[in-house]
């Protein structure tokens, strides 16, 4: 049956307010899913605002002074950047976990960081044993492992896309101190380690090194992690009269050696790797520490050739500290080379896009300090120093 005009405009335009209605709620639902999927999307630790970096160190305990000026150096430079507009609008904000150099503690702060805290990426842990605690669960999770204050090997093979050492290796450290020592024709070399995963690492790059000139450490003695009870390692190096004791251990306790060897009349040739905290240990040694050495993975810090450290230097004066020292260097020059990576990715901040940042990194210089990150190499420096304690306490190279 044909309906009137008027009945059937009134139809239509029902048909047409009903198709509207329908549409709307498919553009809201379209829109709703679009921002929820938006959000699943999102990358942990990053806002508009802010990008949020985790740290685990020592904190407090024999090891403090190791996590503190780390955290200290590279807070300075985070700081400027902030100030600076930050990183594409996004300030830095580094947050540091207490573990006190203990492998339990660091585990739990990691799971922490990642699980509650939602960080973007991991900084400047300090340590091997802490370090290693954490990089089944970093790796598990995909989240990047920047910077930390350690040199062994562990963390350098098998390649772990999600590890980015910037400073030198512990095999890089002792093949440069066993080359010194036989250039001064000092064969006869003891070893005294921590007993931990960072003084194997440091024992076998020592004993690796030997090696390949056949020779071997003519004796070894121990300590705990976190203890100055050195008795045991004393009565084992001292009567062997070693030319010198190659030390891979903290401030603490190699002061606490070195001390004690002295007491007892077994006067050697000291030699540390760089993790035993430079100025701790001159402090802690005192009138003992001259003629002390320590390796060194970063530029001298009290002398200004290089941009880098006179930025550090500025930076560290404008920031009133006067704790001008290796370790708090390291830890600005790893925040500088982060920020440039974190520069390379873009406003589209992803961990992956910063991975990709990071390794376009080859040949890179940051104010006279070489980084070479590729896909194959997240290993940035192969430079390492040797420096000596002086009478008065200050270290000369």
């Amino acid at each position: 049956m044909i309906q009137p005009i008027g009945q059937l405009e009134r139809r239509m335009q029902a048909c047409s307010r009903e198709a509207t209605v329908a549409i709307k709620q498919w553009v809201g639902l379209f829109s709703l899913l679009a921002i929820l999927s938006s959000g699943l999307r999102a990358e942990p630790g990053v806002s508009d605002t802010e990008i949020l970096i985790g740290q685990s160190a020592a904190f407090s305990g024999p090891a403090e002074q190791l996590g503190k000026q780390m955290a200290a150096g590279a807070k300075v430079y985070f700081d400027h950047v902030n100030q600076n507009g930050g990183i594409h609008g996004r300030k830095i904000r580094l947050l540091s976990l207490d573990d006190g150099y203990e492998p339990d503690r660091a585990k739990a702060n990691t799971l922490k960081l990642i699980n509650a805290e939602k960080v973007f990426a991991l900084f400047g842990y300090v340590g091997t044993p802490t370090s290693l605690a954490a990089l089944p669960i970093f790796t598990e999770e995909k989240v990047p492992f920047f910077g930390a204050f350690t040199g062994a090997q562990a963390l350098r093979e098998p390649f772990n896309r999600y590890i980015f050492n910037v400073r030198a290796g512990y095999n890089e450290e002792t093949e440069e101190i066993v080359n010194q020592l036989l250039t001064l024709s000092l064969k006869r070399i003891a070893v005294f380690y921590q007993n931990d995963a960072y003084g194997q690492a440091g024992l076998k790059g020592v004993t690796e090194a030997l090696a390949r000139r056949k020779l071997a450490p003519v004796v070894t003695g121990t300590v705990e992690r976190n203890s100055t009870d050195v008795a045991a390692a004393v009565k084992a190096i001292g009567p062997v009269k070693a030319d010198a004791v190659i030390m891979v251990s903290a401030y603490k306790s190699v002061s606490a050696f070195v001390k004690a060897m002295k007491r007892e009349g077994f006067n050697t040739q000291f030699h540390n790797v760089s993790f035993v905290g430079s100025m701790a240990l001159a402090k802690e040694l005192g009138a003992d520490g001259s003629g002390v050495a320590v390796a060194q993975v970063m530029p001298f810090p009290w002398r200004g050739t290089l941009r880098i450290v006179r930025d550090y230097q500025e930076m560290m004066k404008k920031a009133g500290k006067d704790n001008i020292d290796f370790v708090s260097l390291e830890g600005y020059v790893a925040a500088q080379v982060l920020v440039e990576g974190l520069r390379r990715t873009g406003k589209d901040l992803t961990r992956d896009k910063l991975i990709s940042g990071l390794e376009s990194m080859s040949k890179t210089d940051v104010g006279g300090f070489a980084i070479n990150f590729s896909k194959s190499s997240h290993n940035a420096s192969s430079f390492v120093d040797l420096t000596i304690i002086g009478k008065n306490g200050k270290f000369f190279r």
